[in-house]
């Protein structure tokens, strides 16, 4: 156990870290981060009308680098002893591939068309697909929308493959498949070069793509060819089987082990998406909701199988057995924006920097940059301080946080943020922490409808940026919960639950169970509800819930 190393690797929104880690005791070796250069420019995205989009080249050339600059860290000790490498990335991110499975966008014809790339997870333009297939899953005897929450989304794989099918008649024309993120990394990394060998993950198949042993599978073809007829023989060329991500999808081909200097026995792990492997290495527990807050929130709750059985909670984001720790049942919720919504607010208050400091006649341009860089990059620190001392009051101002829709409960990407109860004497920290409780009072909404759909929530574990960074929040979050919750101490818990994964499927553990606990790194914060401010916040949420439902039915 000794000598034996793993890599985590972490697809983020707008960047990608790799990290090695000693699989006997989970300490990180290196550690290493990519930032897109196109996705940085902007290029391939319109976010007036929720188009975003990512070039495969960002993430090829991320995978590489980070890997290599974690080896050349780490030295050629480590690297002669690396055991296995395994992925998550955002979800449901898929892209049209070719019969060998290279996503369109690599090849000549296609680099520049947005179509022909991964189509990320807050990409919205699919908000017509999905209440189509909504409207069209009535029509059935088998609800085969029964283990998605009822409802399916617009971030999810269907709705974006039908959008680029209609949108784009020359992908429509060259497109064999459609693959996630998550499951395409770890297939290039294998070598692979037949689409329909490639090995994809329980995670994402059972939560966004309708796969379920119920239906022995997808959905059958007429459920999509009645639908649209762009979609026949879809079915087909997709998957039966999947895997949970405890296993293996081949080891290193010769081509990736040469670029990255390690060798072809190194096994590379099925993928999955980042929150389900971030809540594994997170080391979540059984009824305790794994929050992993970023610019969105994935919460991930798992539960035993016979204790859950027969019970569908409407409106989250699907329940798949084994898609977060296998033999378990994994079910997932979340919100659309979250450090999104703040980083939102910051770009509103940082307008006239960006915009009118550079044509300023009494400073330069190099100043000019420095002072927005500066300014910009303090806003949230200083808003998070100022806002902490107004006191929490029934009739403060009151937001909404669906700023990119709401994802859970009850998917609907069309609706829209709002802020209420504005005057004269509303500032900038007075709006900020309006925003930052309507993000908290959205994760209490996700907490009460697991209660009520009977899986009791127990306690509240919180990872990822937001968590580690913002004590401000998480103290609002314990508030308005009115729960405790638990902050986990590794700073990439994604990448660590990566890791702990690719322990597994190297056969270095029986099972990710033992993973965790070997390699879990602990909680170090704690925060508990303030009895003083619990009542406001409960009658503050109940505010939010009217402002809900006035934005909701005014739509």
């Amino acid at each position: 156990m000794n000598d034996q190393f793993v890599i985590g690797v972490d697809f983020g929104t707008d960047s990608v870290r790799s990290i090695i880690v000693n699989a006997a005791n989970g300490d990180e070796i290196a550690s290493s981060v990519f930032y897109y250069p196109r996705w940085k420019k902007g290029l391939f995205c319109d976010a007036a009308i929720n188009q975003f989009r990512q070039h495969p080249l960002d993430y090829v050339e991320g995978l590489e680098q980070t890997i290599k600059n974690c080896l050349q860290q780490a030295g050629a000790s480590v690297a002669a002893n690396v055991k296995a490498i395994s992925v998550d990335t955002t979800g449901s991110s898929p892209v049209a591939v070719d019969e060998t499975g290279t996503p369109l966008a690599l090849l000549p014809a296609f680099e520049d068309n947005p179509n022909a790339m991964f189509v990320l997870w807050k990409d919205h333009t699919a908000t017509k697909e999905a209440a189509e297939i909504n409207e069209h899953a009535l029509k059935f005897d088998t609800n085969y929308l029964q283990f998605v929450g009822g409802i399916y989304s617009s971030e999810w794989f269907w709705a974006k493959l039908l959008r680029i099918l209609r949108a784009d008649s020359q992908v429509r024309e060259e497109v064999y498949s459609w693959v996630e993120h998550c499951d395409w990394v770890p297939f290039l990394l294998s070598g692979g070069k037949d689409a329909k060998q490639m090995k994809r993950g329980v995670c994402s198949a059972g939560h966004k793509a309708l796969w379920s042993k119920d239906f022995d599978g997808l959905p059958p073809g007429d459920f999509f060819t009645s639908l649209d007829p762009l979609l026949e023989g879809f079915t087909e060329k997709l998957f039966t089987e999947t895997y949970t991500s405890d296993q293996s999808v081949g080891n290193l081909s010769a081509e990736w082990a040469s670029r990255l200097g390690l060798t072809t026995h190194v096994v590379i792990g099925v993928g999955a998406f980042d929150a389900h492997m971030g809540a594994v290495g997170g080391q979540i527990e059984a009824y305790h909701l794994s929050k992993v807050m970023g610019t969105s929130t994935c919460d991930m709750l798992v539960a035993p199988m016979n204790e859950v059985e027969g019970k569908l909670i409407k409106g989250i984001c699907g329940q798949v057995p084994g898609s977060v720790i296998p033999g378990m049942m994994g079910m997932e919720a979340g919100q659309s924006a979250f450090g999104d919504a703040y980083a939102w607010f910051k770009n509103v208050l940082a307008w006239p920097l960006q915009k009118l400091l550079p044509k300023s006649e009494i400073i330069d341009a190099d100043t000019a940059a420095k002072l927005i860089e500066e300014t910009t990059n303090n806003i949230i620190f200083e808003l998070s301080k100022q806002a902490e001392l107004i006191p929490p009051d029934e009739n403060n101002e009151l937001a909404l946080d669906w700023f990119n829709g709401r994802r859970t409960p009850d998917a609907n990407q069309l609706l829209k943020g709002a802020i209420s109860g504005l005057s004269l004497g509303t500032d900038a920290p007075k709006i900020f922490r309006a925003i930052a409780e309507a993000t908290c009072f959205g994760a209490k909404a996700i907490v009460d409808r697991f209660n009520e759909q009977g899986v009791p929530v127990k306690g509240l574990i919180g990872i990822g940026g937001v968590a580690k960074k913002s004590p401000f929040i998480m103290q609002m979050m314990a508030n308005v919960m009115d729960m405790p919750i638990r902050i986990h101490k590794s700073e990439q818990t994604c990448a660590l639950g990566a890791a702990m994964f690719a322990a597994t499927a190297a056969g270095i553990y029986d099972k990710v169970e033992d993973a965790m606990v070997a390699m879990g790194q602990g909680f170090d914060a704690e925060y508990f509800p303030d009895a003083t401010v619990v009542e406001i916040y409960k009658k503050r949420y109940a505010r939010y819930h009217q402002l809900g439902q006035f934005i909701e039915q005014g739509r």
